[in-house]
């Protein structure tokens, strides 16, 4: 989950504000809370802000399983200069796989 602090920020990104034990309860405005911002609106902040952390899982999974770059160079190198596909096609069905297997 988000934490208090950082779904505050998201809301109004000059808050001055700290958050005890991360308890809803215990925050306090250094800036007085001029914009007026709710627990209400601190919830539903947490859950969009996560929702929009859970939409992004696949591409997560998919920074972490991709072939490496220097594979990619090496691959597309002797592709364009040695018309050496070998490496090339091993790299585009590694690629392709980690896209089928994280989809959107």
């Amino acid at each position: 989950m988000t934490d208090i602090a950082t779904a505050i920020l998201a809301i109004k990104s000059d808050a001055q504000v700290s958050v005890v034990h991360e308890d809803i309860t215990q925050i306090t405005w250094h800036d007085g809370n001029p914009t007026n911002i709710t627990n209400e609106d601190i919830l539903a902040k947490q859950v969009e802000l996560k929702s929009a952390y859970d939409a992004k899982a696949y591409a997560r999974a998919r920074d972490e399983q991709y072939p490496l770059l220097k594979d990619f160079a090496e691959a597309y190198t002797e592709k364009e200069i040695l018309a050496d596909t070998t490496k090339w096609d091993d790299y585009v069905i590694k690629y392709n796989k980690v896209r089928t297997d994280n989809p959107k």
